[in-house]
């Protein structure tokens, strides 16, 4: 695995608010991301994954401390994005309901900075719907609201496999789905990382699935990171008692798989 540092982040904090009601959302966090990694942040509602995430989109600045993509801070938003896109657990919240899903997969290419010729976005929008398992006429047409909140999902990672970031960031992308729709998303991510050799920073409540899919696991607790490690150690010998209670969450079968 190449070793080279995609996020470095140097005791970050974010605050929000001010005076007494001030909330810290992250709290002196500290961590290092290589690439083609698959990090997992994994806590519950609240925790401040989320808001760890929008700073590695550069939604969000640290209010101190230092956050780094690839040795150099986040200054321009647009051009970051040409390396850094992201799903997240609202798929119709991310398309236009009054434009057609191939329109928007096309129009997504306005991103970039060299942008392919119309003939290329075609093609590369119909390998990124093959890649999910969609042939490219049965969206032929289609508005979102058409769709299940599966399908549009799958929308959302083909326009992933279409742009080709660097680096996905995957915001619960599987809280709204049924169980085998899940796991092919998360089958997709893996998918990812091998064809596109992506960096993938996933981000969920749950470790069971945290576990199936990362290099390494984050466990986020009131702002803080309280436990990292690689997926068998945090879940075969966990250090932190929220880490615990995470691992009890999980169902005794699966509970069971894990320790296999």
């Amino acid at each position: 695995m190449p070793n080279d540092i995609v996020f470095s982040a140097k005791n970050i904090n974010k605050f929000f608010g001010q005076g007494k009601k001030t909330v810290c959302a992250v709290n002196d966090v500290s961590f290092d991301i290589a690439d083609e990694e698959i990090v997992s942040i994994v806590g519950g509602s609240g925790c401040g994954k989320s808001v760890l995430a929008k700073i590695m989109l550069g939604l969000y600045k640290p209010d101190s401390g230092s956050f780094l993509y690839r040795n150099k801070e986040i200054t321009n938003t647009r051009d970051h994005w040409n390396d850094v896109q992201s799903v997240f657990q609202d798929p119709f919240g991310c398309f236009n309901q009054f434009f057609s899903i191939r329109s928007q997969l096309k129009d997504a290419f306005g991103i970039l900075k060299d942008k392919p010729s119309k003939q290329e976005i075609e093609q590369r929008v119909d390998d990124a719907l093959l890649a999910v398992n969609v042939k490219p006429a049965d969206i032929e047409g289609k508005y979102p609201f058409e769709l299940s909140g599966g399908q549009m999902q799958r929308m959302l990672l083909a326009r992933i496999f279409a742009l080709k970031p660097k680096v996905l960031i995957a915001d619960e992308p599987t809280s709204m789905v049924d169980a085998c729709v899940r796991a092919n998303i998360l089958d997709y991510l893996m998918k990812l990382k091998v064809d596109l050799g992506m960096t993938i920073v996933f981000i969920t409540h749950d470790i069971g699935l945290a576990y199936y899919v990362s290099d390494r696991i984050f466990i986020m607790h009131e702002s803080k990171i309280v436990e990292a490690g690689k997926p068998e150690e945090v879940t075969q010998h966990p250090k932190s008692q929220h880490t615990v209670r995470l691992l009890e969450d999980i169902p005794d079968i699966n509970r069971e798989w894990i320790k296999k």
